[in-house]
């Protein structure tokens, strides 16, 4: 099963991702964490690499299509995978496309003012990578962690106005996959509506599935 989410940042791909890699046996290819993982070493391509993504602009489509071939050719991605952030752009999926046969392409519909809501109440602590929610999912005392009481931060890239940047970016430059997908193959194209809980999104894109 060789799968694509697609859906604006705080769509909940992530989430819906674990469920879907248990379920099919299948690694979840998360391009946010590749990413992380390459600024973390703080090399001078994480370096670069991070002040793009805090200014809420798309990494250039060489960098990640590299990291993804790179990815999808190691031995667990054999019997398929699941392609979480990834493609962004039209030319990232003709890329795809050349490397490798896509299944389906499920999209999770999120309203704007929604996305805002979610992404700017988060909260992490930093050392342990734990994360809260202002609203959805509190800490026990305001702006601290649980376990350590120590602070929590609210990462750059979540803060409104770099969140309103980033669905900007995503509605110019990766909403057209939508319309490249469907007219690909429209019986392979699920979309599913990102609103209710997380077990109900599951069930959704599940069921979708199942009836293909």
């Amino acid at each position: 099963m060789r799968l694509i989410l697609l859906g604006c940042p705080g769509a909940g791909k992530g989430t819906q991702a674990k469920f879907l890699a248990e379920k099919y046996h299948i690694p979840q290819i998360s391009t946010g964490d590749i990413l992380r993982q390459c600024i973390r070493e703080g090399t001078e391509s994480g370096k670069k690499l991070k002040a793009i993504i805090e200014a809420g602009q798309l990494v250039p489509d060489e960098i990640v299509t590299e990291l993804v071939r790179e990815r999808i050719s190691q031995p667990d991605a054999a019997n398929g995978f699941l392609l979480d952030g990834f493609p962004r752009t039209i030319a990232q999926a003709e890329v795809l496309q050349q490397l490798t046969p896509i299944d389906y392409v499920v999209e999770i519909d999120v309203p704007p003012d929604e996305i805002v809501r979610r992404l700017s109440g988060r909260r992490v602590h930093p050392a342990s990578g734990r994360s809260y929610h202002v609203l959805y999912a509190p800490p026990k005392q305001p702006e601290k962690d649980d376990i350590s009481g120590e602070p929590l931060i609210q990462r750059p890239d979540d803060n409104e106005e770099t969140v309103r940047k980033r669905l900007h970016v995503y509605h110019t430059q990766t909403s057209p996959l939508r319309d490249y997908y469907q007219r690909l193959n429209p019986a392979a194209y699920l979309k599913i509506d990102g609103m209710g809980s997380v077990e109900d999104i599951r069930n959704k894109i599940f069921s979708e599935l199942n009836n293909k």
